[in-house]
C-alpha cells in the first residue's frame, strides 16, 4: 500500500476535501449514528453509499447536501445475512473501488435475558445475532477481499462499551454478546490483513443520543438514572462519532489498526 501522503485528499488540510476521491459504504445510515456518519463523510468530500433497511427517506436526508453523483442509497434487510451479498454487488456497480466500509447497522432488543422466557431468549439471540453479527461479518468478508485485491482499504466496525463491560441489564445480555462478537471479528481482520494494507478499527461508544440508547435507558432505570451515572453527565452526541469515523476513514494513523476506540466521556476507562 502506498504511503498515506500519496492518498488523494488526506494531507491537503482543506476543510471538506479530506476524503475527496474516496468512496465509503455506510450501513444503517438512515438515522442516528449512521446518518451522522454518512453526512459527515459527504461533507468531507467522500462519495457515500448509504445503506438502510427500508427508511430510504432517512438515508436520503443524510445525503441531502451532496450532488447526485456523490450520494447513493441502497436497501437491504440485514436480518437476512445473504442479502449482504447483493448489497455488496450493488455497491460495486455504483463504485468499482470502495475505499472504506463502515459497519454501523445493528438492532437492540430490550428483552430475552436470563430471567425471561426461553421463547424470548431465543428470539433475542437469533434476531440480534443475524442483524448484529452474521450480516456485518458477511459484508466484512466481501470488503476485506476487495481491499486485499486493491492494495488496501479501511474497515470501521461500530461496537459498544457493552463489549468490554457487559450489559447494563441482564435483559440485554444478547446485545452485549453480539457487539463483542463483531469486535473480535474486526480485530481478527486487523491482525491477519495488516500486511495487505487493510486497516481495521473498532469504535466502542457509550451512551449516545439516539433512540436505541433511549430504549436501553428505559430498561436500565430511566434516562435520568443513566445520565447521573455518566462521568460527564451527558450523552455522546452522534456528531462526535461521525467526526471520529471520518478521520479513521482517511487511514492517516495506520498503526492504530486493531485498536478499539472508546467514546464514552470517561465513564468507562480501561
Amino acid at each position: 500500500m502506498p504511503h498515506d501522503m500519496d492518498v488523494p485528499g488526506v494531507h491537503d488540510g482543506r476543510t471538506g476535501v479530506q476524503l475527496a476521491g474516496k468512496t465509503v459504504l455506510v450501513t444503517g445510515a438512515s438515522k442516528g449514528i449512521g446518518a451522522a456518519i454518512a453526512h459527515k463523510l459527504g461533507a468531507d468530500g467522500a462519495t457515500v453509499i448509504a445503506h438502510c433497511n427500508s427508511d430510504v427517506a432517512g438515508a436520503r436526508a443524510a445525503l441531502a447536501d451532496l450532488p447526485p453523483e456523490r450520494g447513493h442509497v441502497l436497501t437491504a434487510d440485514q436480518g437476512d445475512p445473504s442479502a449482504m451479498d447483493r448489497l455488496w454487488e450493488q455497491a460495486l456497480d455504483l463504485a468499482p473501488r470502495i475505499d472504506c466500509v463502515v459497519l454501523n447497522a445493528a438492532i437492540f432488543l430490550g428483552g430475552g435475558g436470563i430471567e425471561d422466557s426461553m421463547e424470548a431468549w431465543e428470539r433475542a439471540w437469533e434476531t440480534q445475532w443475524r442483524v448484529n453479527v452474521a450480516s456485518p461479518t458477511r459484508l466484512m468478508k466481501h470488503a476485506v477481499n476487495h481491499f486485499v485485491a486493491r492494495g488496501g482499504g479501511v474497515l470501521v466496525t461500530m461496537s459498544s462499551w457493552t463489549a468490554q463491560r457487559g450489559a447494563g441489564s441482564q435483559a440485554t445480555i444478547a446485545y452485549a454478546a453480539t457487539k463483542a462478537a463483531v469486535k473480535a471479528a474486526a480485530q481478527t481482520v486487523a491482525r491477519h490483513y495488516a500486511k495487505s494494507g487493510v486497516l481495521s478499527y473498532v469504535v466502542a461508544p457509550g451512551v449516545v443520543r439516539t433512540q436505541m440508547s433511549v430504549d436501553a435507558a428505559a430498561i436500565a432505570g430511566g434516562e435520568d438514572k443513566v445520565t447521573a451515572g455518566l462521568a460527564m453527565g451527558e450523552w455522546v452526541p452522534p456528531a462526535e462519532l461521525a467526526d471520529l469515523v471520518a478521520f479513521l476513514a482517511t487511514g492517516r494513523v495506520r498503526h492504530m489498526t486493531g485498536a478499539t476506540i472508546d467514546v464514552n466521556g470517561a465513564s468507562h476507562i480501561r
